[in-house]
């Protein structure tokens, strides 16, 4: 089998481990991660010292280890302690942890670039801390943080190659196995940074879309 019919033949599995491995992964993962950066972010800027200083020690840590190192620590590592969790839980949980650290700075950095008006404006009208969170500043924040967060989102993207490593059968996993019987890696790796770059191109279309959806919260 030539280079040529060997792309054409793995094309539609290559796209089907997309779809069926990539993309899920990224959104489960990107999605929990989400949801504890935004406890992260909240907890850098809690008043109380303690929950101020766990946040920090987390951000620390995350964004001052490797994700690899932390995918093997929850995959190889864990079970060592008792814990044992298949790969693709542990893949989920390994990324959710490290958007969580990265995510969560964005997300704080946006809570403060939200003018200090927007709290007393709500205060005006009553609304309690957590209201004017949910309904005046998160929206705000978000419009704001929607470029990194978009950025992390798309390196989240390339970054589920990782799984691989711990046999998660996503679009690098496939091509691997594609390509063995014919040493091919070449082509097979090839053809998998193609649709890398076709998935992260239509997320950066999606992102302004977004933005442009969500510029309806913010303040001018």
């Amino acid at each position: 089998m030539n280079h040529w019919q060997l792309a054409v033949d793995s094309f539609w599995p290559l796209v089907w481990a997309s779809v069926a491995g990539t993309i899920p992964l990224t959104l489960l993962s990107f999605a929990f991660g989400l949801v504890l950066a935004v406890l992260v972010a909240l907890a850098r800027l809690s008043s109380l010292k303690p929950v101020a200083l766990i946040g920090q020690f987390y951000v620390s840590v995350i964004r001052g280890t490797p994700l690899l190192v932390q995918l093997f620590i929850i995959f190889y590592a864990l079970p060592f302690m008792g814990v044992l969790l298949d790969p693709y839980p542990s893949a989920v949980i390994a990324f959710s942890v490290n958007v969580g650290g990265y995510a969560g700075e964005t997300i704080r950095g946006a809570i403060l670039a939200v003018p200090k008006g927007q709290w007393e404006a709500a205060a005006a009208v009553t609304l309690d801390y957590w209201r004017t969170l949910r309904r005046v500043i998160l929206p705000q924040a978000f419009r704001i943080a929607i470029p990194p967060l978009s950025n992390t989102f798309i390196g989240l993207v390339k970054d589920t190659s990782l799984a691989s490593i711990v046999m998660v059968t996503e679009l690098l996993r496939r091509s691997q196995i594609i390509a063995t019987p014919t040493y091919d890696f070449l082509t097979m790796y090839t053809e998998a940074a193609l649709i890398y770059w076709l998935i992260c191109t239509v997320l950066s279309f999606a992102q302004k879309r977004v933005e442009v959806r969500l510029s309806k919260y913010v303040t001018v």
